[in-house]
């Protein structure tokens, strides 16, 4: 496990770079599976992290987002370790200079929530923060050149920041109720539409509510399952809170039909999650 958390943490210095370096900021001629327009900096983060993957005998197959299948490689009967990653969360937002990430979740033997034995992020900002999530949710910050760790995260009960996706006027009418019920209980509004820099604000900042849900324009949620919510779920879990579904299901409990199912989600502390649950009963 040590040589996958190494090789994820050389792709995230490499893709930090050609953030940083790169003034090509276009669209590149491919689509990935939803249809969406693919950034060329999503292309060459999905090539630089296949290229450290490549090398580790224990990974017998990866999945990006940005494809649509699974990636096997040759000769490794012996490999265990099934990886699912988003290269460029949030890249839309790369140009106006905010916050993106990297999302990878280690699965075991099969893409399921339950073989879901560990989960990184990587947060390029101001700071290169990473965040491990196995037995607990450690954050660690890139300095000369090297991830360090600071500290380990936990939830509080309940925290101040609601950060809420969707189209809002496709919201579903207890959706809104419940974001009203946040605003009037002093809830924050904290979205910058980047997954990874709104969830990584929760957990730093020790507490509040990060919700998707399913709307009229996507009935099925947009959020894909393996290579972000899973993840995801595994991190909060660990820090002390969870990630549910709209029916109050553990994210990491529902089924996978294929690589890129999508999901309604919420991803909070447990005093969040019971209001969630009320309004969603």
């Amino acid at each position: 496990m040590l040589e996958v958390f190494q090789a994820i943490e050389s792709s995230a210095i490499e893709i930090a770079k050609l953030i940083s370096t790169s003034g090509d900021f276009a669209y590149s001629d491919g689509k990935n599976s939803s249809g969406d327009q693919q950034l060329k900096l999503d292309v060459e983060s999905d090539k630089i992290i296949e290229k450290f993957f490549s090398e580790i005998e224990i990974i017998k197959a990866i999945a990006s987002e940005e494809r649509d299948e699974i990636t096997f490689f040759a000769n490794r009967e012996n490999g265990k370790y099934l990886i699912a990653y988003d290269p460029l969360d949030g890249s839309s937002l790369v140009d106006v200079n905010l916050s993106i990430g990297s999302i990878f979740g280690i699965y075991e033997n099969e893409f399921i929530g339950k073989n879901l034995i560990a989960s990184v992020y990587i947060v390029y900002g101001p700071r290169v923060e990473m965040v491990i999530a196995d037995t607990t949710s450690r954050l660690y910050r890139l300095i000369n050149g090297e991830f360090k760790f600071i500290r380990e995260l936990k939830l509080a009960n309940k925290g101040k920041i609601n950060a809420t996706g969707g189209t809002q006027k496709e919201w579903s009418e207890n959706h809104r109720e419940l974001i009203n019920k946040l605003f009037n209980d002093g809830y924050r509004l904290r979205y910058s539409g980047g997954m990874v820099p709104d969830l990584h604000q929760i957990l730093l900042k020790g507490g509040g509510l990060f919700s998707y849900p399913t709307t009229k324009d996507q009935p099925k949620g947009k959020l894909r399952l393996l290579f972000e919510l899973m993840p995801f779920a595994l991190v909060f879990k660990m820090a002390g809170g969870d990630g549910i579904d709209k029916n109050a299901v553990s994210i990491l409990d529902l089924p996978i039909e294929n690589i890129h199912d999508t999901s309604s989600a919420f991803f909070g502390s447990n005093g969040e999650l019971n209001l969630v649950r009320e309004y969603y009963k």
